[in-house]
């Protein structure tokens, strides 16, 4: 664990920056919840914060692990990386800004400064994306040594684009029409900030198109903690069985993504699914595991025999 917290201090800097700067603020989100007896839309005013702080946290590490794979510097993934680093510190900035100001980030027309505000936080998702884009095509074509981390990376960061993708329904979806100056919900079905999961807080009665956003966005660290796993503890696979493997996991989960904020469109909470649902889910477990079943069944003859 040394050795590992070493190297990553030799990661790319402003992404390692961005981690450190977040970590720090989520403790102090942390402190925050805990202190501010502030309520907003239905959860303690500073867990936005705090789980926005935990996400780039991850988020960060790992694009700076993925740069550490490339077999030599580019400078288009580093200016990719700075821009990226610059953004989320413009998403954060305003994020806790609104927090101190006792009011939202996110949806808030409630008046010009905060309509501006949410603009500019929408303009910043959309460069990040731009940018998130580039640096996984120069990940992409500078092809990684590693076939196996190769492909977990190209996998987690084009999953993570579709997790950024399935958020945009927010901005379009419909909210409480009793509530003035709102331009979007996470929510369909319910009102934002009513029942929830603890923690993640995404509804329990309706929709939460939150749901398919997480999922996706962490296909970043899903992907490549599988293919950790699968070099670690499955070290009799070849290194092919292993990629096709990945491409089985990656399919899946891409498809998960979409089915989660299918369910959500539909006013659907996520522990309550119908049975439209439930089939899905079922076929989508089934063709997962046949194709496992295929992989496994097509791996070379004489690795299946030292097994």
């Amino acid at each position: 664990m040394t050795t590992v917290l070493r190297r990553a201090t030799q990661w790319n800097r402003p992404l390692m920056l961005l981690v450190a700067a977040m970590a720090v603020l989520a403790v102090v989100a942390a402190v925050g919840i805990v202190a501010d007896p502030r309520v907003l839309t239905g959860a303690p005013i500073w867990l936005k914060p705090f789980k926005f702080a935990v996400s780039f946290v991850l988020y960060g590490a790992t694009l700076a692990w993925m740069l550490s794979l490339l077999p030599r510097r580019s400078r288009v993934a580093e200016w990719a990386a700075a821009i990226i680093v610059a953004l989320s510190l413009v998403e954060m900035v305003v994020i806790v800004a609104q927090v101190i100001r006792g009011t939202t980030s996110h949806f808030n027309d409630t008046t010009p400064l905060n309509a501006a505000l949410f603009a500019v936080m929408g303009a910043a998702i959309m460069v990040l994306f731009a940018a998130h884009l580039v640096l996984g095509v120069v990940l992409l074509i500078r092809r990684i040594p590693d076939r196996v981390a190769a492909t977990a990376v190209g996998w987690g960061l084009g999953l993570s684009l579709l997790g950024m993708l399935a958020a945009v329904p927010m901005v379009r979806g419909t909210p409480d029409p009793a509530i003035e100056g709102v331009s979007g919900a996470h929510s369909v079905g319910v009102a934002d900030g009513g029942p929830g999961l603890p923690v993640v807080g995404w509804s329990t009665t309706g929709g939460d198109l939150r749901i398919g956003h997480f999922v996706g966005l962490h296909a970043l660290q899903a992907l490549p903690i599988l293919a950790i796993v699968l070099t670690r503890f499955a070290s009799r696979l070849d290194g092919r069985t292993r990629v096709r493997l990945l491409v089985v996991a990656g399919t899946a989960y891409g498809v998960l993504t979409m089915v989660l904020t299918w369910q959500a469109l539909r006013g659907q909470p996520l522990l309550r699914p119908d049975a439209l649902t439930l089939a899905v889910v079922a076929a989508l477990a089934v063709a997962t595991a046949t194709a496992t079943g295929l992989v496994l069944a097509r791996r070379r003859p004489e690795l299946a025999l030292a097994a």
